[in-house]
């Protein structure tokens, strides 16, 4: 009896030492950064879509784009202006931030004025938002031309923050801005005024933030953003976009959404 008591503690001992061994073994996994969901790296292009609730154009555009929104091999962004409030109804959508980088790829792409539907296609350049060929044709000739997505882009996560990486340039431009891009879940809006009055429309990754959160110089880097940064929004895209010595975007070499937990 003393033998079998001695052993059966021996034998208690041992399964909660193996307990905790694997519940530390757990708890050291949960701090590993990983990848929520499947991800592509180098998507097939980036489409900003320049847009306004107030626009009698721009309808047909917003429905296209939500095509593209839900993609997961293009990074889709919808920047509503605020140029086009004055014809009876302000967009409730629209930022001043938002008007003023299309006026940067205005003078970017040497243009003399802004136009509504506008889509910008990885930075370089320009066609009628509202028109599927074109938009897709631009994403194509970019992708055989090496105009594409050449850098790859990786997000991961802990716990407590994010973490992108954006690979090595190879051939090409070497100096880019890490931009961060905010934008909100998709929401139906009834207009009530303006070109568009009575129309009910959803529109999808309206952007509501941008802001640039380092330097990328060509080689391997990873950049650490906190997580209440990324639960606090509604969705978020990192854009690897270089500038031109002006200030001005230029082409964007590599682009990943940021997908909440």
């Amino acid at each position: 009896m003393a033998m079998a008591s001695r052993k059966s503690l021996w034998l208690a001992a041992l399964a909660l030492a193996f307990s905790a061994f694997a519940g530390a073994g757990r708890a050291d996994e949960s701090d590993r950064p990983r990848i929520e969901r499947p991800q592509i790296e180098r998507p097939l292009g980036v489409v900003e879509l320049f847009t306004s609730q107030g626009c009698t154009s721009c309808p047909p555009a917003d429905v296209l784009f939500a095509e593209f929104a839900a993609r997961e091999d293009i990074v889709a962004l919808a920047y509503h202006v605020d140029y086009w409030d004055y014809l009876g109804w302000q967009d409730t959508l629209s930022r001043k931030e938002n008007t003023e980088r299309q006026y940067d790829y205005m003078r970017a792409f040497g243009t003399r004025s802004v136009y509504t539907p506008q889509a910008v296609i990885n930075g370089r350049v320009h066609v009628n938002g509202a028109s599927r060929g074109e938009v897709d044709g631009a994403l194509a000739r970019m992708a055989r031309s090496g105009e594409g997505m050449r850098v790859a882009i990786k997000v991961s996560r802990t716990s407590d923050r994010v973490m992108i990486d954006a690979g090595d340039a190879g051939s090409g431009p070497s100096d880019a801005h890490v931009v961060i891009v905010y934008f909100d879940p998709p929401q139906t809006i009834k207009i009530g005024e303006g070109e568009n009055t009575g129309r009910k429309m959803t529109y999808w990754n309206a952007v509501t933030g941008i802001q640039t959160a380092g330097m990328w110089h060509g080689k391997a880097q990873r950049y650490e953003l906190p997580m209440s940064e990324i639960t606090k929004k509604g969705g978020c895209a990192v854009l690897l976009q270089s500038v031109g010595k002006d200030g001005l975007p230029g082409p964007i070499l590599g682009a990943a959404f940021i997908h909440k937990p």
